[in-house]
């Protein structure tokens, strides 16, 4: 598996990105049964015109995992994760959350949300040492929580 930067410039990069976005969020949506969630309402254009930082994992030539993230300061918020679920349960998502923190020099914290029913990635998030600091509704019945991981001074 190789890891590398995306440049949503690429019209292919980018088509191949939005697929596997809607693969990764279509198969969240049904794990939480709540299908409003951002990224599914992405366009090409919007994902293009995002200020995030996506790296993606490749097995060979094929696009099947992601990361996204932005950086304010020492602060660096992870806002998509997303593994194309033909490939669940490889340990794709983990070495992409190590990813940020091995390319991103100077980051004190990590931060994320996650759907509480989501039990796949509030497990990974924990298991990554990301401790809950609040939960709040999205909807009616759905709870979102935010979590962060010191990395120390």
């Amino acid at each position: 598996m190789t890891f590398r930067l995306l440049g949503l410039s690429d019209q292919t990069e980018a088509l191949r990105l939005l697929a596997l976005q809607q693969a990764s969020y279509l198969a969240e949506a049904q794990v939480i049964g709540f299908s409003d969630i951002p990224p599914l309402n992405d366009t090409l254009a919007s994902l293009r015109e995002s200020a995030e930082t996506f790296y993606g994992a490749f097995r060979g030539e094929e696009l099947v995992g992601c990361i996204a993230y932005e950086r304010e300061g020492n602060v660096l918020t992870i806002c998509r994760m997303m593994v194309h679920p033909g490939s669940f349960r490889q340990g794709i998502a983990g070495r992409l959350l190590r990813l940020p923190i091995e390319r991103e020099t100077g980051i004190r914290e990590l931060r994320v949300s996650a759907v509480t029913t989501n039990t796949p990635a509030v497990r990974l998030y924990e298991k990554f040492g990301f401790a809950p600091v609040r939960s709040f509704e999205i909807a009616p019945g759905i709870l979102m929580a935010d979590y962060s991981k010191s990395l120390g001074a």
